[in-house]
């Protein structure tokens, strides 16, 4: 026991110094922190301040720093129609409209909003109202009922139209058109057909837009639709689509209208056209007398003078 005493005396000197120097270095800790201290840390006491200048030992100021500029929105590829009035020598009245899907916009002639009737044009929307709707009834149309349906739009089959419009009502019909689309000018027919349905060029190209973004045939149809519209074929493939490179052409959906009137002894001629970011209408009447084929070429000539240039 008493040797144990003696160890633990001769060892007091040692843990006596070991505590100095652990207090000593606290201290030491303490003023490098110490504002003013001259022992002051120089990354303590320049910490929130302005980096010094290299060049000239000043202070560099970011307060006043310009800061990135951000990145500008990308423009949208403008479409390759002018927004510019066009005269040309045509008999008759003539006016044209062109949508931008991707924006809204639209432009045409001063007389866009015009009506005339659209004949087979309105077949799109007959034929897009009968697929939404079976759809909404959770209905799947036969083989045979869309074979009728492609007839009616590629070959613009009257008889098979009379009977679709009859399933939908009709009238009403265009009403929902009219609800569905948007469509501002348009209105049924007096007489109930069809064919008379009144339309403007501008409600002509919101009616494709309507196809294009699947409010008229519904999501499940619109791809089906837009397919058979690029499909048209025979008398009924002219208009706007001729104006574009061949090539071109196959990727536009298109649906025209054309009847002899003789009530009024008029050719009505009306073109419908769907492109990647954009529809258009256009829609003739002149003298009876002149025959389909005038109409018909100057649908294609109001394009061809609408477009840019530089396309």
């Amino acid at each position: 026991m008493a040797g144990s005493r003696r160890g633990d005396r001769r060892n007091t000197p040692l843990k006596l110094a070991a505590v100095a120097a652990i207090l000593i270095g606290l201290v030491l800790v303490s003023l490098r922190l110490l504002p003013g201290s001259p022992l002051q840390s120089t990354a303590a006491s320049h910490w929130g301040e302005p980096t010094p200048d290299r060049s000239t030992g000043e202070p560099t100021d970011r307060s006043n720093r310009a800061k990135p500029a951000p990145s500008p929105t990308p423009s949208l590829e403008p479409l390759p129609f002018s927004d510019e009035q066009i005269d040309l020598d045509l008999k008759g009245w003539y006016a044209w409209s062109v949508l931008d899907t991707r924006t809204g916009k639209i432009i045409g002639s001063e007389n866009m909003d015009e009506t005339s009737t659209t004949a087979s044009l309105i077949k799109s929307w007959i034929v897009a109202d009968y697929l939404r709707r079976a759809d909404d009834a959770g209905q799947q149309p036969s083989g045979a009922k869309l074979a009728e349906a492609t007839r009616i739009i590629r070959d613009s089959d009257n008889t098979l139209a009379e009977k679709f419009y009859n399933s939908v009502g009709r009238s009403p019909s265009i009403k929902r058109m009219v609800s569905i689309c948007k469509t501002t000018d348009s209105s049924p027919a007096a007489d109930g057909g069809w064919s008379r349905t009144n339309l403007s060029p501008r409600d002509t190209a919101r009616l494709g837009a309507c196809i294009k973004d699947g409010r008229a045939a519904g999501p499940k149809w619109t791809n089906w639709l837009l397919n058979e519209m690029r499909q048209v074929r025979g008398e009924g493939d002219f208009g706007i689509r001729k104006a574009f490179p061949a090539a071109e052409q196959k990727t536009i959906a298109i649906k025209n209208g054309w009847v002899d009137r003789t009530r009024e002894q008029e050719m009505h001629i009306n073109c419908l056209a769907i492109g990647d970011n954009w529809t258009m209408g256009v829609m003739v009447r002149y003298p009876i007398g002149m025959g389909y084929e005038y109409g018909m070429k100057n649908c294609q000539k109001i394009t061809e003078a609408v477009l840019r240039s530089d396309t």
